[in-house]
């Protein structure tokens, strides 16, 4: 009996994964929105949707990768990526949006605080299951012993949407409101506003539970 010839993977075809191709829309959309915001500022609508699609993308590359059996390394990190650097490009266009307020300086502090909240308490959630060999960062395997806001915040999908879009569409409102104002979106920003605050809560927890486990992990170490 013949034996079946192993298809191989090149890294070409991870890299042309339907996931990554929708990443790579992603980013596409991302960049969009930004050149629209920031060199034709009149034009904030289709910044809008630009950096919304791109948001709902994200959605999309995972059911992609589930569907097709494409999960890659390189598409977490892709997909990562992108959402951090759409996250921080979006916060600090708010900043200069902002600029012009009378409490422009409290608005910059507190989009500059965002983004260093928000790079540092993902990256430090990484590099500590990175560094302790432990599986996906979002994993119950990875997350076993940290904080329960954190454990709940990957585990449990609701939970994790409302913290993730509360905290990006209060952004995208911010934005908006900058060059609209219409009822509806204060009305929006207060239902946000909490999903928003919760996230941010949630970083801060992730990111000293993070340093705590590298830091037992390195004692651990240290005492063998």
């Amino acid at each position: 009996m013949a034996e079946a010839t192993k298809v191989t993977t090149s890294a070409r075809d991870v890299l042309l994964y339907i996931p990554n191709l929708i990443g790579y829309l992603r980013v596409l959309f991302t960049l969009g929105s930004f050149v629209m915001m920031i060199f034709f500022p009149e034009q904030w609508f289709v910044a809008t949707i630009l950096y919304v699609s791109s948001f709902v993308g994200d959605l999309f590359d995972g059911m992609a990768a589930r569907s097709f059996n494409q999960c890659s390394s390189y598409g977490g990190l892709l997909d990562m990526v992108t959402d951090r650097c759409s996250t921080m490009g979006l916060l600090y266009i708010l900043s200069g949006e902002y600029a012009g307020t009378k409490y422009a300086s409290a608005y910059r502090m507190l989009f500059v605080g965002l983004i260093l909240l928000d790079i540092s308490s993902h990256w430090c959630q990484q590099f500590s299951t990175s560094v302790m060999n432990q599986a996906h960062h979002k994993s119950d395997n990875a997350n076993a012993g940290r904080f329960f806001l954190v454990r709940w915040y990957y585990k449990y999908y609701y939970f994790f949407g409302y913290c993730c879009v509360g905290a990006e569409f209060t952004y995208v409102t911010l934005y908006m409101m900058a060059h609209h104002s219409h009822p509806w979106l204060s009305h929006a920003l207060h239902i946000l506003v909490p999903a928003c605050a919760t996230k941010q809560l949630v970083n801060i927890v992730q990111l000293t539970s993070a340093c705590h486990a590298v830091a037992s992990h390195d004692a651990e170490l240290k005492n063998k």
